[in-house]
C-alpha cells in the first residue's frame, strides 16, 4: 500500500475530522474520495494503490467514521453537514479544483458539493448512487445500520460480513470477506472487533427524507458540464437502471459503466470500473494540460 499521512481538520461545530493524504502530482487536481454510509477511508486503499503518485488521493472519513470524531449532535449525521465539512477541508487546503470519487452516501455528498460550487469539480465518479434511491435498497440498509456487532476474531467478523452481503458479492471467497471485515471493523481497547462507526449515524437516516436531501435532481443538474462517470452494480438495489440512464441523459459529458455480478456497491477495482475511471482521468489530465 502506498504511503499516506494521517491528517485532520475541524468542522464548524468543532468536530475533529480525519483524512488520509496520499501524495501525487501537483500539476493535477487531487482526487477526493468519499465513502458510503457505514464505511470509511479504508474502502479506497486499493484505489490509492493504483492511482497514488500519479494523482494525489485525499480519502476522508465523514464525522463518526474511522479516525474522525463523533458528532455532538447526532442529527448532524446528514449529507448537507458532510458536504459542509468537506467544503471546510477544501478551503483549508486551498483546493479550487478536484475530482470527486463518491460511493453511495459519498456520491450524494458529491452532488451537493457540485450544487454549491460546480466550477471546482474537474470530474466526478458517482458509485452506485443517484438522485433517486430505490425503496428496496433503503429498506435493506435500514435493517443493519446502527446495529452494533462484536466479534472475538477477524474470522468471525468475516463470516458475519459474508452472511450479510453474499447477494451483493456472489463471487467473493473467504479472503475477500476477511479484507472487507478489516475495512468495516476495528479492534477496540478491550481487544474485541467492533464496527468502525458511531451507531448514532442511524438516527437521522431513519427519518424519511434524510437519506438524500431535498430536490436532488436539481442539485444533480449542477454536474451537467462536469465529466462524470456513473458506476452501477448490475445487482444493485440502490441505483436502478432507469435512474442511471436518466442521469446520463441529463449530463453533457457522462458515461455509464455497469459492473456485472456485483450489487451495492462496486469497489471501483473491477475491470469495468477501472477502465471507466481511467478514461475519465485521462480526460481530466488532458483538459488540465490544454487549459
Amino acid at each position: 500500500m502506498p504511503a499516506y499521512e494521517n491528517r485532520y481538520w475541524e468542522s464548524d461545530d468543532e468536530v475533529r475530522l480525519h483524512y488520509r493524504d496520499y501524495p501525487g502530482r501537483e500539476d493535477r487536481p487531487p482526487i477526493l474520495c468519499m465513502a458510503g454510509l457505514t464505511r470509511n477511508a479504508r474502502d479506497f486503499e486499493d484505489v490509492a494503490e493504483r492511482l497514488a503518485g500519479e494523482w494525489r488521493i485525499i480519502a476522508v472519513n465523514f464525522r463518526g467514521r474511522g479516525g474522525s470524531g463523533a458528532a455532538k449532535d447526532p442529527m448532524t449525521y446528514v449529507p448537507t453537514t458532510y458536504a459542509r465539512d468537506v467544503e471546510a477541508l477544501l478551503t483549508e487546503l486551498g483546493i479550487d479544483s478536484y475530482v470527486a470519487f463518491g460511493t453511495s452516501l459519498g456520491g450524494i455528498v458529491t452532488i451537493l458539493l457540485a450544487a454549491n460550487a460546480p466550477e471546482k469539480l474537474a470530474g466526478a465518479v458517482l458509485n452506485d448512487v443517484g438522485p433517486e434511491i430505490e425503496a428496496a435498497g433503503l429498506s435493506r440498509i435500514r435493517t443493519y445500520v446502527g446495529k452494533s456487532n462484536v466479534w472475538p476474531t477477524w474470522m468471525h467478523a468475516a463470516r458475519a460480513v459474508r452472511d450479510g452481503n453474499a447477494d451483493v458479492y456472489p463471487n467473493y471467497g473467504i479472503e475477500d470477506w476477511l479484507a472487507m471485515a478489516k475495512r468495516l471493523y476495528r479492534l477496540n481497547s478491550a481487544g474485541r472487533i467492533v464496527l468502525d462507526y458511531d451507531m448514532k449515524i442511524a438516527e437521522p437516516f431513519r427519518v424519511p427524507g434524510n437519506e438524500a436531501g431535498p430536490d436532488m435532481w436539481a442539485a444533480f443538474d449542477a454536474l451537467r458540464k462536469v465529466p462524470t462517470l456513473i458506476v452501477r452494480g448490475a445487482r444493485s438495489d440502490v441505483l436502478g437502471q432507469a435512474t442511471a440512464q436518466k442521469m446520463v441523459a441529463r449530463l453533457d459529458d457522462a458515461e455509464l459503466v455497469t459492473v456485472p455480478d456485483v450489487g451495492h456497491t462496486p469497489m471501483l477495482t473491477e475491470p469495468e470500473a477501472v477502465t471507466g475511471i481511467d478514461r475519465l482521468l485521462a480526460k481530466v489530465a488532458k483538459e488540465r494540460v490544454s487549459a
